[in-house]
């Protein structure tokens, strides 16, 4: 569906729908300002991936909420940090303000980004597919005082309630002005450069029309010592509610336009075993605040998609540029009929640019795989630039320098459309209960249109402020410029490319729920058909002036270029089914018990652009590539007594996975085996407030196509034991409390040898109410500056010798001060 096509039927709906006659009330996520406020955390109404709203206590799936107040409190740095504190929810934050790494009981990570979980806002995802390469949804996604609360399904319905969501869905609830009042805030970081401005405001118009407005804008360096502002933007949300006597309007807008610096892998000092290994700081570059991202590469030129030069621009990170307009609306019609529709379509592009450490070796050995047998070096550029050095291995102190690959993607076009139509009738069957039944129908549409344009530079290892590196060969001619040695790529021509290819996915869906006495049962079934189309180009080297001076020089005599004239053309379908049944029983109004089995698979996006999956003439080699299965198996109980709200739930999935990892350039067939349980609880006792969670998780490769030694390894960065937990206290108008957030060991890589350290990180918060609706927050990231490493690399360390790896680790300790007023 084409741009106008999309704005027009859009508009056509809203006209009909608030022409509609009235008639009754609106329903639970009309009211979802009053969600967070529920008292007892059994007795939130679950709203998102659900076949009919009800409380956690009376469904069958697996479900947490974290409320306004509870997220302000957990001092995030970053949208992904807010899910960490989900259970079940494996969320791999050390990437800045984006393209985080997002997991859900033991489905693995073996890309990038949340392949098995649907991020969305207001009941829509953001994206259609979650791990697009560098493409993230989370790339699009900002948190701010404008979310009512944010609800989690793991699991369960998911299959069968939303697209390309087998693991489970994270929706972003919006506020709606259902109660009337405001907010507005400003945020500094101490140690930090970053400073936010909040606000937002909501509440009637009239007896049936109200309004919400808010939105953020950030400006700063950010949490790492980048030498520039790399953190610049906003954005604004609104939507307007029109009540009728039978059901509601509701009409949205969001427009985000924001830059953040993303943080990818950087040097890490590793000593010790595999099995025991001991991470530290690269002297002169410290892995909890500093980053390979520096002033003296914050531009430069290079080639576009087309093969024309273009300029670069480092400070740009991940750039977001989003608008979207949707509408919502619920009416109960005669008969006890119901209909409901959810439609958005979003204008997505931007960008994302980070280095990223190809090679991190000694200085002269890096100088000589690119100038030959004696070559030198001499700095680039910064305050020594144009000067030789003389003692490589004396370079900072560490001797070190690196081969940085300019991860470089102009997001040209993303935008998306989707809409979700619902049907419904419920049934009163007197002794027999009540029946409700659900017929609905998805459509979607996701372009995804990009260039990879990357070029490879060389530079000293160093905290703050490293310099370019040029590289001199025996005779004295430089083979670099500027510190740039390859206009591309550095690992052979894999990664200059175009791709835009559509993906158009339609999904009826039918749901049965019956609920007798104190037993709920409910199945459900969607049959999704996936149409793509569209065409890739790969890379060719020839000699090219990049810097148009008329010379052809150093890297210009092999240019990687994007092989315009042999595009592949991209022409498949694909189908298959999701189905779940689940049960829920009330042994008593304070205990129940639940079990629930589902089948549903997430559709694979433009990494199989890269595989041997595709066919000369654009179809499918196998067509079981198009779509990764999971099947899971759930049971458990939900107890309440007191102040005390426990619910755990045991899981077991098999999972099928076809995928291509882009630093390791790596080609996946493989399938997994999980099973493990998660527990979450809240408990009060006057003052005193504590939430918990806590997932354990054993699983292993039990199928390698490509590499059947990996067979009953363990996927990567999958350690067994994760957990939140969260105390508070709060009297005479002041709270205290701390987040803690911990996870026990995993492996590096596949291959189970090298592991990653467990750790635990201790985040303090504390407001104080000055004056009625005047606060002021003070709340410290990591404190006790940890040394957390989400991922690396590397597989494997020689044993008990020092060892420079590529790493990513979360932020050192940061703290910020709030100061809010209500209204």
């Amino acid at each position: 569906m084409k741009q106008a096509t999309r704005f027009g039927l859009m508009l056509s709906v809203a006209t009909a729908a608030l022409a509609a006659s009235p008639a009754v009330s609106q329903v639970e996520n009309g009211d979802a300002d009053e969600a967070s406020t529920n008292v007892g955390m059994l007795e939130e109404i679950v709203i998102t991936a659900v076949p009919i709203s009800g409380t956690k206590m009376t469904t069958s799936v697996s479900t947490s909420s974290l409320s306004a107040d509870e997220i302000r409190n957990f001092a995030p740095r970053s949208t992904a940090e807010i899910f960490r504190n989900i259970p079940g929810i494996r969320s791999e934050s050390s990437g800045g303000g984006g393209n985080a790494n997002i997991a859900v009981r033991g489905l693995p990570i073996s890309t990038g980004g949340a392949k098995f979980l649907s991020l969305q806002e207001d009941g829509l995802p953001v994206l259609q597919f979650g791990d697009i390469a560098f493409g993230n949804a989370d790339n699009f996604l900002r948190a701010d005082s404008t979310i009512s609360q944010i609800q989690a399904v793991r699991g369960g319905s998911a299959s069968t309630f939303a697209q390309n969501s087998p693991g489970g869905v994270i929706n972003m609830i919006s506020k709606t002005g259902a109660q009337e009042g405001g907010s507005i805030g400003i945020t500094r970081g101490i140690g930090f450069d970053r400073t936010q401005l909040d606000f937002e405001y909501g509440g009637p118009l009239a007896d049936d029309l109200s309004f919400h407005v808010g939105g953020f804008y950030r400006t700063g360096e950010g949490t790492r010592n980048t030498g520039f502002n790399g953190d610049d933007g906003g954005q604004i949300k609104a939507n307007i509610t029109k009540d009728f006597e039978n059901g509601y309007v509701r009409l949205y807008f969001k427009h985000l336009n924001d830059r953040e610096t993303t943080f990818l892998p950087m040097p890490l000092l590793a000593t010790g075993t595999n099995e025991n290994p001991k991470f530290r700081s690269v002297e002169g570059f410290d892995a909890k605040s500093d980053t390979p991202h520096s002033p003296f590469l914050l531009s430069g030129v290079g080639l576009d998609g087309e093969n024309n030069r273009r300029r670069f621009d480092l400070d740009d990170g991940i750039r977001a540029l989003s608008t979207a307009i949707g509408i919502e609306f619920e009416f109960d019609l005669a008969d006890d009929w119901r209909i409901s529709n959810r439609g958005r379509y979003s204008e997505n592009s931007g960008g994302f640019v980070a280095p990223f450490p190809a090679s991190v070796a000694s200085a002269s050995s890096l100088a000589e795989q690119i100038g030959g047998a004696g070559a030198t070096l001499g700095y680039a550029n910064g305050p020594s630039g144009g000067q030789a050095i003389a003692d490589p291995a004396a370079l900072n102190g560490n001797g070190l320098a690196m081969s940085v690959a300019l991860f470089d993607v102009d997001v040209n076009d993303f935008d998306n459309f989707a809409n979700d139509l619902k049907l419904a009738k419920s049934f009163e069957m007197g002794d027999m209960g009540d029946v409700d039944v659900t017929f609905g129908y998805y459509k979607a549409s996701q372009t995804i249109n990009m260039d990879w344009v990357w070029n490879s530079f060389l530079m000293e290892v160093k905290g703050e402020d490293a310099a370019l590196l040029d590289v001199f060969d025996a005779n004295g001619q430089k083979q670099t410029l500027n510190g740039l040695f390859q206009f591309g790529d550095p690992f052979g021509g894999c990664c200059t490319r175009n791709y835009n290819a559509d993906y158009d996915t339609d999904a009826p869906y039918a749901s049965v729920s019956w609920i007798t006495g104190d037993l709920s049962l409910d199945a459900s079934l969607r049959y999704t058909f996936g149409d793509v189309s569209g065409s890739f180009a790969g890379t060719i080297q020839a000699p090219f002036d990049v810097t148009g001076d008329g010379v052809i020089e150093g890297p210009e005599q092999n240019v990687n270029l994007v092989d315009l004239a042999n595009p592949s053309p991209v022409d498949y379908t694909y189908d298959y089914a999701s189905y779940t049944f689940g049960a829920n029983y009330l042994l008593t109004d304070d205990l129940a018990v639940f079990a629930r089995y589902s089948r549903g698979g997430s559709a694979n996006a433009d990494r199989l652009l890269f595989g041997p999956a595709i066919a000369a003439d654009g179809s499918l080699v196998d067509e079981d590539a198009a779509v990764d299965i999971v099947k899971q198996t759930e049971a458990g109980v939900k107890l309440r007594t007191g102040g005390l709200n426990l619910f755990g739930t045991f899981f077991y999935a098999k999972t099928e996975e076809q995928n291509f990892e882009i630093t390791s350039l790596t080609f996946i067939d493989r399938k997994y085996r999980a099973y493990g349980f998660e527990l979450e609880g809240a408990y009060s006792y006057g003052p005193f407030d504590i939430t918990a969670g806590l997932t354990w998780t054993d699983a292993d490769i039990v199928e390698d196509n490509l590499s059947p030694d990996l067979v009953g390894n363990t996927p990567r960065r999958q350690a067994d034991l994760i957990y939140q937990v969260t105390p508070s206290y709060t009297d005479y108008g002041f709270t205290i409390g701390a987040n803690i957030i911990g996870t026990t060991s995993s492996f590096a890589q596949f291959n189970n040898e090298l592991k990653l350290p467990g750790y635990t990180q201790v985040n303090l918060f504390a407001n104080y109410e000055i004056l009625p609706d005047l606060v002021l927050s003070a709340n410290v990231n990591n404190l006790f500056d940890t040394l957390g490493v989400t991922e690396a690399e590397e597989g494997s360390i020689l044993p008990n010798s020092d060892a420079v790896i590529r790493a990513r680790a979360i932020n050192g300790r940061t703290a910020s001060v709030t100061l809010r007023y209500s209204f």
